[in-house]
């Protein structure tokens, strides 16, 4: 690896921290690109490439991540989808439903015992919201190695 190809990933971690930290805060592609000292296009291709999805996939992911928490905790979805940045209950609601695979509601009215139970590290992969595309691959890959 070269040392260009280091700074670019040392900026980029920058900004993926920054979306970490600031999830909550109205963030676009042009603030986020800022911290990488980027321009849009350019972070935005330079994240994907390293981190196979787009900037403002991961900041979704990232707030629909957290607000699982705050629904499990029990939350009101709507206060939910405002705490963690987002301002349209409806995105919201489908971003949640397309990483979650079922609704915001149904998820905060579920039992999560059997998460609460499990040790922090294996709890925090396995309630990873991830993309269903990415889940069906996962499923299938399961089932193929069977």
């Amino acid at each position: 690896m070269t040392p260009e190809q280091l700074q670019t990933l040392t900026l980029l971690r920058r900004a993926r921290d920054r979306m970490d930290r600031d999830f909550a805060q109205p963030l676009d592609v042009a603030a986020m690109a800022s911290t990488a000292l980027m321009s849009a296009a350019h972070f935005s291709r330079q994240f994907k490439a390293a981190y196979g999805e787009t900037p403002y996939g991961y900041l979704m992911t990232r707030r629909i991540e957290r607000a699982m928490t705050l629904l499990r905790n029990g939350m009101s979805v709507t206060d939910a989808c405002m705490a963690v940045g987002c301002t349209s209950l409806g995105s919201f609601s489908s971003r949640f439903s397309e990483l979650v695979g079922e609704s915001p509601s149904s998820y905060r009215a579920r039992d999560h015992d059997a998460l609460e139970a499990m040790p922090a590290c294996i709890a925090k992969v396995l309630g990873r919201p991830q993309p269903m595309a990415a889940r069906a691959m996962a499923a299938g890959a399961a089932t193929a190695g069977a």
